[in-house]
């Protein structure tokens, strides 16, 4: 995508003039070798490569109170601008409906305040906030009106295909691209099924997108949309990156006993810590069904610290539920989302 837009550029903005900036949200800085191995060597050599960081005040630019009583703050870079573009993959997404386009900006450029905001209980909470909804999802509404408060001149997004190929291209105006590569995404992605299943087994989708406990959370909010109630989900995910050690998402875990405490204490007015969005998730998930977990770089007892019952044998965990157990499998995780219609 980016050599695309930096060939159509070519012979009026010079590379050097050009700033990527990678939108990673409350998220981990890229390394160098992700850098270049994501961008390709002439790129990244080519332009100033810059992480975002949500936790750095000096690099945030105030913008007021946005949406729903929104604080919101944005990286300097992108608010200061002369031209600004953003590139996106869309997918649905367990929470904001569908990834890319307006959450290029918030959260994904945004300072962790205005994360924290886009992402309370109250709003994770809200039954709209789902996989494949976008009007009426107050953390979709919210992130719209601040990508309005400071807009890309133009937008690429684009949908992938199991084998990672682009199969769509959406450009131009940010909300009408990405408003077209969601009606898009959504008949790629999900599926109308007639009734729940007894077991769900699912995924992360494998590297890159499996590389922690907290990233699988999503695989298993796609198996829980279609599992019985004290139903049993089985999910398959690498964690070559730990729980992570990043963030607060371990410390939350380890704070209360069980899930439905852990709610409890998420939902109690004034609490507001970072990552307590996935914990929440997981909590619903871990209430509606048994969940285990087979990841290859996380030991027994670091899955029990959250909650999770470790399984070797996928195979035999399933026998187990019994022969007359209904089953969905769901080998794309997330990129593969079924709904009861």
């Amino acid at each position: 995508m980016l050599r695309a837009i930096l060939d159509d550029l070519e012979g009026v903005i010079r590379p050097e003039d050009v700033t990527v900036l990678i939108a990673t949200g409350t998220h981990r800085a890229n390394t160098d070798s992700e850098i270049r191995e994501m961008l390709g060597e002439d790129i990244a050599s080519a332009c100033r490569v810059v992480n975002h960081v949500a936790r750095d005040e000096s690099s945030l630019h105030d913008l007021g109170t946005i949406g729903n009583g929104v604080p919101v703050k944005l990286n300097r870079e992108w608010t200061g601008a002369d031209l600004r573009i953003t590139t996106g993959f869309v997918e649905p997404h367990f929470f904001a409906g569908f990834s890319g386009g307006p959450k290029m900006v918030a959260p994904g450029l945004a300072g962790i305040e205005t994360v924290l905001t886009l992402h309370d209980a109250a709003r994770i909470g809200h039954p709209n906030a789902t996989w494949g909804v976008i009007e009426g999802n107050p953390v979709h509404d919210d992130v719209r009106a601040i990508a309005r408060a400071a807009a890309p001149d133009f937008s690429v997004d684009v949908v992938l295909n199991s084998e990672q190929q682009v199969t769509g291209v959406y450009a131009g105006d940010l909300f009408a691209a990405h408003a077209a590569a969601c009606r898009q995404a959504k008949l790629d992605s999900m599926r109308p099924i007639s009734r729940p299943f007894d077991v769900v087994i699912t995924s992360n989708s494998g590297y890159p997108l499996d590389q922690n406990l907290y990233q699988a959370v999503k695989g298993m909010s796609a198996a829980a949309r279609v599992v019985k109630p004290g139903g049993l989900i089985v999910c398959a995910a690498e964690c070559r990156d730990g729980i992570p050690d990043h963030g607060s998402y371990a410390a939350i875990l380890s704070a209360r006993p069980d899930p439905a405490s852990l709610l409890e204490m998420i939902e109690t007015p004034g609490y507001s810590e970072p990552d307590q969005w996935q914990v929440q998730i997981q909590a619903k998930i871990q209430m509606k069904a048994r969940v285990l977990m087979k990841a290859g770089k996380l030991t027994d007892a670091q899955l029990a610290a959250t909650h999770f019952e470790a399984v070797d044998d996928i195979e035999a965990a399933v026998k187990a539920a019994g022969d007359d157990a209904s089953i969905c499998v769901l080998p794309e995780g997330p990129q593969t989302i079924p709904f009861i219609a």
